[in-house]
């Protein structure tokens, strides 16, 4: 293998250097887990990397941060570090720097296992898409009660839980749950969910963070995201809608969030950087940036029946998003709530004015109204045993892609009866 061939190689892919998301993957016939870079076909073990002296200027500490199973330890040095390192690394893939005691650093894609590539701590789901927003309020409750009153004037989230969330690829277990009783006087059932979704996000990972007490500004609240990922936070729509009042979501959301493998540095990100929607009435000072704070990313969902074909289910664009990444940060810490490196915010499902881009399937099909032709005959208005739902994702100009990858789960069958 030459290194400067695989550059080439690389430049016309959604991996090129202008990309250089961050893994953790595991070699071929080894247990251990590391940190690599994808380029192209290809990934870099930046465990070697690092042992070699590329990253002196970084200041990582003296312990290895690329030796580890998670990002964690790098997501915690900090901005600075971030772009010492990716300095580095683009100064040894442009040939200024000598490639370290051969290739051995070099894996080709296919032969490496993924895994998940952070220590997730703590994870928040927003709410931020105003077009989601409306449309779930309009079918929950009606034209008169799109927005509740609040929205407009915060960015509305909700706690997930950290230890359900899982790399694509995984299955997805059916889960049991307590749904809406048939009798309005009768007891509620419980049951394999019957109204299985997805929701269409991204999501994104935090260091250094802050301490207890303290808050993060919005002008510094970019210094803390380290990278962006797809996300899908499944939901059982039947459970949901009989256990989120008066608190919000809990077992219709716990029970599985899957995100992609590949976290693209928000670095590689700004040249896609625009403008999001007006926000009217003007959001409180706190709130307020004069950066644009959006990102054009192209967001896709496809599902996959069971011995059928993909079909594209939506197509919508990240720079929907009403509450941008840096609002939902400062309004997540006015309070003082500290956020911890690895810690994972999710957008909420982003959907956009069109009915081809709502991201979910209970806006797609208007609440179970409207079923989906999937083309070969099928019709889907909940996600069946068997389908696979895919996620991809992309930022492109004058021809040139920064890609996610993509992110994968099949639905697996509930499992017995917890209650025999």
């Amino acid at each position: 293998m030459d290194l400067l061939k695989i550059v080439r190689d690389a430049e016309s892919s959604e991996f090129s250097p202008r990309n250089l998301p961050y893994c953790v993957f595991s070699p071929p016939q080894e247990p251990s887990a590391r940190v690599g870079v994808r380029l192209g076909n290809f990934l870099l073990d930046m465990g070697v990397l690092e042992s070699a002296g590329l990253f002196k200027q970084a200041a990582l500490g003296p312990k290895s941060v690329f030796n580890q199973p998670s990002l964690n330890a790098f997501i915690a040095c900090g901005k600075t570090a971030w772009h010492e390192v990716r300095r580095a690394l683009l100064a040894l893939l442009s040939g200024a720097r000598r490639p370290p005691g051969g290739l051995s650093f070099i894996y080709p894609r296919q032969s490496v296992l993924l895994r998940l590539p952070v220590e997730i701590g703590d994870y928040t789901d927003f709410y931020a898409s105003k077009h989601h927003a409306s449309n779930v309020g309009e079918v929950l409750r009606g034209k008169d009660q799109r927005l509740l009153n609040n929205w407009l004037r915060l960015p509305v989230a909700y706690h997930g839980r950290a230890s359900s969330i899982v790399v694509s690829g995984a299955g997805i277990r059916r889960p049991w749950g307590q749904t809406r009783p048939r009798d309005p006087n009768g007891p509620p059932e419980f049951s394999p969910s019957a109204r299985l979704d997805f929701e269409l996000e991204v999501g994104y990972l935090i260091g250094p963070g802050n301490s207890l007490g303290d808050s993060i500004s919005i002008k510094a609240a970019e210094d803390h995201i380290f990278g962006l990922v797809l996300l899908n936070d499944w939901s059982a729509r039947d459970i949901q809608s009989w256990e989120y009042q008066p608190l919000g979501p809990f077992l219709g959301k716990n029970f599985a969030t899957t995100i992609s493998p590949w976290v693209v540095p928000l670095e590689a990100l700004q040249p896609y950087r625009v403008a999001g929607p007006k926000q009217d009435p003007a959001p409180l000072p706190y709130l307020q940036s004069e950066q644009d704070g959006a990102f054009d990313i192209q967001l896709e969902a496809w599902l996959t029946p069971p011995n059928g074909q993909p079909h594209r289910l939506c197509y919508t664009n990240f720079s929907y998003l009403y509450w941008s990444m840096a609002q939902q940060i400062a309004h997540h810490t006015s309070n003082g709530c500290n956020l911890r490196p690895g810690d994972l915010l999710a957008s909420g499902t982003v959907s956009g004015p069109e009915k081809s881009e709502r991201g979910c399937l209970l806006e797609l099909t208007w609440g179970g109204d409207e079923p989906i032709d999937l083309g070969d005959g099928n019709q889907r208005v909940w996600l069946q045993d068997g389908d696979e739902l895919t996620i991809t994702g992309w930022c492109e100009r004058e021809g040139a892609r920064i890609g996610f990858g993509s992110n994968s789960g099949r639905i697996i069958p509930a499992h017995p009866s917890p209650q025999h």
